[in-house]
């Protein structure tokens, strides 16, 4: 359409002259009224209610990096109750602020809550751009995600996969190799989800199993983790250089919080599928499971198959970072219209380097 081009800049546009264009009681176009309200929207947001009090500005602030080392880390708006008569009543921007004031409701949380799902909606959108390219270019894209446990992962690949087409995705998270695997080739099992061409195959823990958790709980042998190593970067240039995308992410989390997160689902019946026997001795093992990592990242981090850090004490923030750094290394169709910004916060994700700064 004509008005779609015109939005876009391709066209000189009038929407005083346009008949398509609504208008509201007083002759005024309904799309300048709504750019008018918006940014009374975001004044209100940014520079108070002119009553003194002011919001802070900062998408995260101080207080969401607390509430998101708490049990309530999920939960933001839990306890918002409104009616439909209160909403009824509402004029503007200012009324709707009171509103929640008068609750004792945290409106600078709020905030926090409603930018966070207008910047992950946009994210989603820019990923099914992404494989919807992959799809049509024929490409195969490996996406790897490790962490301690509790880091997110899981719920990270979730926010990935929400909007995606499942018949050309797969989620893999192996369980513990059977008999007949542990005489394989300790990849041969992986090599089988592996993208087929125009998939995106997301591991939810990978072949780096061998690296961290099983030299830690004693499930291999070192001849086997010595060996491992050997071939770990030779399998992984194989990959690329047949054509795989590979992405490796690792989510860094502090020992405070990951104790938090192992009590939040010890209490919630919800999440307590998540326990596992491993994560009871997680916080003994805590330095043993650092070494092994600290070697990991030595011995496998290289140009071709660089290690990817996410800082992830803060879910929502690791989310969209992660997000964000994927979506900045490909270049897909549409990518330039993206409705916010595509480069991650270097705080947030960074690649490895000896002198990186270490949260785990």
């Amino acid at each position: 359409m004509q008005h779609e081009d015109v939005a876009s800049g391709a066209l000189p546009y009038s929407a005083e002259s346009d008949p398509r264009v609504s208008r509201n009681g007083a002759g005024q176009p309904e799309e300048i009224e709504r750019d008018s309200e918006r940014a009374q929207f975001e004044a209100a947001w940014t520079g108070g209610l002119g009553d003194g009090s002011t919001m802070g500005t900062a998408l995260f602030d101080e207080r969401e990096l607390r509430d998101a080392q708490t049990p309530q880390d999920s939960d933001l708006g839990g306890g918002l109750y409104l009616t439909t008569d209160e909403l009824s009543d509402l004029h503007s921007t200012r009324d709707f602020i009171r509103l929640l004031r008068s609750k004792n409701l945290d409106v600078a949380k709020i905030k926090t809550a409603v930018v966070y799902e207008y910047e992950l909606e946009s994210l989603q959108i820019e990923l099914v751009k992404l494989q919807r390219w992959i799809q049509e270019q024929g490409k195969r894209l490996a996406i790897l995600f490790e962490g301690r446990d509790a880091a997110g992962k899981g719920g990270t690949i979730r926010r990935f996969i929400e909007h995606l087409n499942p018949r050309a995705m797969r989620v893999v998270a192996l369980p513990a190799p059977t008999e007949e695997e542990r005489g394989q080739w300790y990849f041969q099992r992986y090599m089988k989800q592996l993208p087929n061409r125009g998939e995106i195959v997301f591991f939810d823990r990978s072949w780096y199993n061998r690296a961290v958790v099983e030299p830690v709980n004693g499930f291999c042998t070192r001849e086997q983790y010595e060996r491992y190593l050997q071939q770990v970067p030779e399998f992984e240039h194989m990959l690329v250089e047949d054509g795989v995308l590979l992405v490796k992410f690792w989510f860094s989390i502090g020992k405070e919080v990951q104790s938090i997160r192992f009590n939040s689902r010890r209490r919630n019946p919800l999440k307590q599928w998540k326990l596992s026997p491993l994560d009871a001795k997680a916080q003994d093992l805590w330095d043993a499971y650092t070494k092994y990592k600290e070697v990991m990242f030595s011995r496998t981090h290289n140009s071709f198959s660089p290690w990817i850090i996410v800082q992830a004490n803060s879910k929502r923030r690791a989310r969209l970072e992660s997000m964000r750094h994927l979506l900045s290394l490909i270049d897909y169709d549409g990518k330039e219209k993206a409705r916010v910004g595509l480069f991650p916060d270097p705080n947030i994700v960074t690649r490895f380097h000896r002198g990186s700064i270490k949260t785990d």
